[in-house]
């Protein structure tokens, strides 16, 4: 197997354009030997085959060079990268369009032959069509033009919109005084400026500084203050760039002969129409909304004096907090002593381990391999059974400015069967951004930051331990409101004493997670479960809106239409979804969050009480992960589950009766 990982450390925006360029070259020659094979004289080799190609080579130089648009601390760097990203997609986008291509292939699968080809590779024909058919092949030129021009602008606005978030600055000056409520540990941590000769510390929009701010400052003004900062990030921008965006995906489905790009994008998902996802996010709204309104009850029960009857969307996490330390005795901040980052990765490692059947090493250095910044850790991926290398990762996890600024899992080489009959070694990254060691202290995790962290482990996973034959079908390469499952599944393991007591200790001390904090931390797990899930439920719904019938779209009276379903009143002079990334990459898909963890949660329950939880785990990954995109998320799941799906399992995890009507 191919194994050699890439050298990040000597590209700078001289490699990156090159590199760009000659994968582009590459490709166009892939295509010109595709396209000149006779009629005739078509088979799979010479017609799939140049387009598989054509996928991985293009996809290892988003990986290389691309990919450092999200994570280069050098800001000439990311932006080299970001321009030849867009060169990159919108030559892949371009792609779609050729109708030699598109020629080869109604010629191939004219031949009898294609009728005796094995599951994956009729697939993959069935697939490649799709795609064709999908950018406009039927319609006439000026058209089909017309798509592949608003296309390649999506592109455009698309990188655009994400740069504008993960480069936006923004904070909050304040005195010592209104870090009431916050740990010295955390203060400590805190950039500090003079301001009329007074001291004043720096609260950022970084999710180390955000996130702790907003839970548990006591300082009310101060927390609203932060929480419409965060709410209006890249702003002045970023509307704009999603109206034009909405506007132009409207005119896309439409050319296309559909009634609204949500159609268009979910005719080849698991819902396969919007009214599906609209119904079913409404059938959840009606069984979650019980459950929300009790949350609120809780929530105006300790706001006391602190905040008085009206409770706003800004003081949800403190009045949450507030609740955890008050009924429960859960002080996450307290928690977090027993979560410092190298020992949770130890967990993590040590459960996924003995759940994958493969050991995760740290990379050797002497290969000339160095990761884009001195933070990230490069790991092999050995199979436990063959003693072999099979893929790598690395993890890079400590906000930087300009850095791609939420957490995700990205592929950057994906595994795939070359032409000598060996594997091609697929190569991940999960990017996440959690506190970073101090000069006192190790980077000390929050549990729902340890949740976080599980669940992204879980997309690499799903991206490395893939044996897909095709790129196109490879790891994560699944129907999208289906991606989400196989890792909100292992979210689960965060809530297992076991598992929690065999890495948690005091990062002073060295003393394990004590019995009765887990326990408490079981017992709150459901605090203001329904008040999130019905933001999720918003957030779905807002997207199928901003999609849906019509091009003219005001993002704003839209979202504030809708916020009525998140239970509390809307935040004025606010603009949430310019900030809001998934609207590029899951634009009409957002439901996909909560439709898939419903299979998520059912996956788990398979190792509920097992006997040998190992050999479930053998199914895992052979059945999910190993499988890839090569059949239809329903197919895997009731392949894994041996019946079909149930939402029982959802349901309890947000603390609901599956059984109770209504």
């Amino acid at each position: 197997m191919d194994s050699e990982p890439f050298d990040y450390a000597l590209v700078g925006a001289a490699e990156i354009g090159q590199g760009c360029q000659a994968a582009i070259d590459r490709a166009e020659a892939l295509v010109e030997e595709l396209v000149s094979v006779a009629a005739a004289e078509r088979s799979f080799e010479n017609t799939l085959g140049p387009l598989e190609e054509i996928d991985d080579v293009l996809g290892q130089a988003s990986g290389r060079f691309g990919f450092l648009s999200q994570v280069a601390a050098d800001e000439t760097t990311r932006a080299a990268a970001h321009e030849w990203e867009e060169k990159l997609d919108t030559y892949s986008t371009g792609l779609g369009f050729r109708e030699e291509i598109d020629r080869a292939l109604k010629a191939y699968a004219a031949k009898a032959e294609t009728e005796a080809l094995p599951a994956d590779a009729a697939r993959l024909l069935e697939f490649t069509q799709r795609d064709y058919r999908r950018n406009g092949m039927e319609l006439g030129p000026a058209k089909r033009k017309r798509v592949q021009e608003l296309r390649e602008r999506l592109v455009s606005l698309g990188i655009q919109f994400r740069r504008n978030i993960d480069e936006y600055d923004d904070a909050i000056l304040v005195t010592e005084a209104e870090l009431a409520g916050l740990p010295d540990d955390y203060v400590a941590r805190l950039r500090r400026e003079t301001v009329d000769g007074e001291e004043r510390f720096r609260v950022s929009l970084d999710y180390p500084e955000l996130f702790p701010y907003l839970e548990a400052a006591d300082d009310r003004a101060r927390r609203e203050e932060l929480f419409h900062k965060n709410h209006n990030k890249a702003a002045d921008v970023n509307v704009a760039l999603l109206e034009e965006a909405i506007a132009l995906r409207d005119e896309v489905g439409r050319t296309l002969g559909y009634p609204s790009w949500a159609a268009y994008v979910l005719e080849i998902r698991m819902a396969k129409t919007p009214d599906d996802a609209q119904t079913f996010l409404a059938d959840l709204e009606e069984k979650v909304r019980p459950k929300a309104e009790a949350d609120m009850r809780e929530l105006r029960e300790v706001s006391g004096s602190v905040i008085g009857d009206e409770v706003a969307i800004s003081d949800w996490r403190y009045l949450s907090n507030r609740v955890l330390k008050e009924k429960y005795q859960v002080d996450p901040f307290e928690v977090a002593e027993y979560f410092p980052l190298d020992a949770v990765l130890t967990g993590l490692f040590d459960v996924y381990q003995r759940l994958v059947q493969a050991r995760f090493v740290p990379h050797e250095a002497g290969d000339g391999a160095q990761p884009w910044h001195a933070d990230v850790r490069l790991y092999d991926i050995v199979d436990e059974g063959s003693g072999e290398p099979i893929a790598q990762f690395y993890m890079d996890l400590h906000p930087r400015p300009g850095k791609f600024g939420h957490a995700a899992a990205f592929t950057l080489r994906s595994g795939r069967e070359l032409a000598d009959g060996s594997y091609q070694a697929p190569i991940s990254a999960i990017v996440a951004n959690f506190t970073k060691p101090g000069e006192q202290s190790p980077s000390l995790l929050r549990h729902s930051e340890v949740v976080t962290l599980f669940h992204e482990f879980g997309h690499i996973l799903h991206q490395t331990l893939t044996r897909s034959r095709f790129g196109r079908f490879s790891g994560t390469r699944v129907e999208r409101d289906f991606v989400e499952a196989p890792s909100q599944m292992l979210e689960h393991w965060c809530w297992e004493k076991p598992v929690l007591q065999s890495f948690a200790r005091h990062y002073r001390s060295g003393d394990p997670i004590p019995d009765d904090l887990v326990e408490r931390m079981r017992a709150a797990k459901y605090v203001s479960s329904g008040i999130a899930a019905l933001r999720q439920i918003y957030f779905g719904r807002l997207d199928l809106a901003y999609h849906g019938p019509g091009a003219a779209k005001q993002s704003d009276a839209i979202a504030r239409e809708l916020h009525p379903i998140t239970g509390f009143a809307f935040p004025e002079e606010t603009h949430f979804q310019a900030g809001f990334g998934h609207l590029f990459g899951y634009d009409a898909g957002y439901y996909g969050y909560m439709w898939s963890r419903v299979f998520g949660d059912d996956m788990f329950t398979r190792f509920e009480g097992a006997a040998d939880p190992g050999v479930v785990g053998g199914d895992y990954r052979r059945l999910i992960l190993e499988a890839g995109g090569t059949k239809d998320g329903d197919v895997l799941v009731r392949e894994f589950l041996g019946r079909d799906p149930s939402p029982a399992a959802f349901l309890r995890d947000l603390g609901l009766d599956p059984t109770a009507s209504g």
